[in-house]
């Protein structure tokens, strides 16, 4: 089968397809045909060497999210409904033995696989587990209550769109960032306020909720120590990534009795109820999946190039 890895860490021009045994599903596993798998932020830290794989010799293959069609059930399986033959998503983790999701097939445990969306293209549905559940835990993270205000930065992108659209449905009044251009787009998700981006952002947020939000969740990891003023005393910042020198000082967080919290995605990796919620969202039409571009596997550095370079609004997908 078809896969994209690298044999030795290093930038975006180290993928490359490479040729592999097709992997066959053992007990308690399913093996996707995979037709699409997204390209990530968080990919780049496999492919450059910041976190390490289990598996023993290379391809390391990338990819945390798929969709495809279920073609095999392992023994002792208990699929919960699934059937070979069913539109799939799922959410992969590529620093387990498994690998990542740049594969033409996939072996998963079988929790971590889901029915993709009803009426969406293999692409579309590929946005959803890791994304959507990255947004739902921060989302979860926050624990705001229905009225409370919830500030969210890099909102026109993937994870910062479906927060917008998951706080609006539990209830939030949610203040959003972003550019000119993108302004009618974090509109269309929902925002009830809307912000310019960019290094004030805490300034515009508090100007627009006087007193500071009860939460805010950085999708733009611009840390805490830059976004801390846009949040009321005893508030809550989410963040996605570990934030290094960006992070207020501990001190700060205790005179201001500021939460800090960080949403670690594999904390609701085989969740498979959760995975079935984002489905049922996007049905109802109030998750909006956006595809920004398909690349054959062959142009898996590119897509890398242009992840790392900004600015895309959707997610990048490789199509096998």
């Amino acid at each position: 089968m078809k896969t994209v890895g690298v044999s030795q860490f290093g930038g975006p021009e180290t993928l490359r397809v490479f040729e592999v045994p097709e992997p066959h599903a053992g007990p308690g596993q399913v093996r996707i045909r995979v037709y699409a798998a997204t390209v990530n932020p968080g990919d780049r830290y496999l492919r450059i060497g910041a976190v390490r794989p289990a598996s023993p010799a290379p391809p390391y293959v990338p990819g945390m999210e798929a969709a495809g069609v279920l073609d095999e059930i392992g023994s002792d399986t208990e699929t919960g409904g699934l059937r070979v033959g069913d539109r799939v998503m799922a959410m992969a983790d590529p620093t387990s033995p498994l690998g990542g999701a740049y594969a033409q097939y996939v072996v998963l445990p079988v929790e971590q696989v889901a029915r993709a969306p009803r009426g969406t293209t293999h692409a579309e549905a590929a946005t959803l587990p890791m994304n959507g559940l990255t947004a739902r835990l921060a989302v979860d993270l926050a624990g705001l209550s229905p009225g409370q205000t919830l500030a969210v930065t890099g909102a026109p992108g993937a994870v910062g769109g479906y927060v917008i659209q998951m706080a609006k449905a539990d209830g939030l009044t949610v203040v959003a960032d972003a550019a000119p251009a993108d302004e009618g787009l974090v509109r269309s998700f929902g925002a009830d306020i809307v912000v310019p981006r960019g290094a004030d952002v805490a300034r515009h947020i508090l100007q627009a909720v006087p007193g500071g939000a009860a939460g805010l969740i950085d999708a733009a990891v611009i840390g805490s120590a830059a976004t801390a003023s846009a949040v009321h005393d005893g508030g809550v910042i989410v963040t996605l990534l570990g934030e290094g020198n960006r992070a207020l000082s501990p001190d700060e967080m205790r005179r201001r009795y500021l939460r800090l919290r960080m949403a670690f995605v594999p904390d609701y990796l085989g969740d498979r109820s959760r995975l079935d919620r984002l489905r049922d969202q996007a049905e109802a039409g109030d998750l909006t999946l956006r595809v920004a571009r398909t690349f054959p596997p062959e142009q898996a550095a590119e897509a890398h190039r242009l992840m790392e370079a900004g600015g895309v609004r959707g997610r990048l997908v490789l199509e096998f």
